[in-house]
């Protein structure tokens, strides 16, 4: 097992499931999969008829991928557009093709206009067929990770962003230090777009430093 298999077992164990690229190769903005799920459930859940199961994100074409400008979370995903694989239950399902563009496009649009996700294709399976809408697993819960508090001043600047909820530590430490650069890890706040937070959390980061240091983000819960 290779060094990277092995972070990707450690990883997939706590539930972050893969590291996913926000925005663009300089925004150094990385999305847990597991705090990408909900929000992408919620989203299948406005579409009558139709409930996510399962749900992949991937690189599109990994031959494309761009070299992130600071350096990027253990064995995270490189900037590049994804795909996303989801298999379906239907119980609405005339005309199917009808139901799967309508739920394709809220994905896309959730996905971009929400997370900060760059999706180049959506792949839907339907895998069941029923004749009502199933009990549960609406969409509604969100992953939730404990909150920790910052102990350097990295941590109080990225805590004190608007847009933050509060600081977390899956990967070991709320901050991660480097030479060359610092990683923040972090979950966002009801009404704002990770994204948008990664930015604001990399200018405040770096203010603090006055180090030249580069920032990474790392947002491991979405409400």
């Amino acid at each position: 097992m290779t060094g990277a298999d092995a972070v990707r077992r450690v990883r997939r164990a706590m539930g972050l499931g893969s590291l996913l690229p926000l925005g663009g190769p300089g925004d150094g903005a990385w999305l847990s999969e597991q705090a990408a799920a909900p929000v992408l459930r919620r989203a299948a859940a406005t579409v009558p008829g139709a409930a996510l199961r399962r749900i992949r994100l991937t690189l599109a074409d990994p031959g494309t991928a761009a070299e992130p400008a600071v350096p990027p979370p253990p064995s995270a995903l490189p900037p590049g557009p994804l795909r996303l694989e989801a298999e379906v239950a239907v119980w609405e399902w005339e005309p199917l093709p009808a139901l799967a563009a309508e739920l394709r496009a809220e994905l896309l649009a959730v996905a971009s206009d929400r997370l900060g996700l760059e999706i180049a294709e959506v792949d839907l399976l339907v895998s069941e067929l029923l004749d009502t809408a199933p009990r549960g697993r609406d969409g509604t819960d969100a992953h939730r990770v404990r909150a920790v508090d910052a102990t350097d001043a990295a941590g109080e600047a990225a805590a004190a962003t608007e847009g933050v909820a509060h600081l977390t530590a899956t990967l070991g430490v709320a901050v991660h230090h480097e030479p060359d650069h610092v990683r923040v890890e972090l979950a966002t706040a009801v009404g704002h777009r990770p994204l948008d937070v990664a930015g604001a959390v990399r200018a405040a980061v770096t203010d603090a430093l006055d180090d030249g240091r580069a920032v990474a983000v790392l947002i491991t819960s979405v409400p």
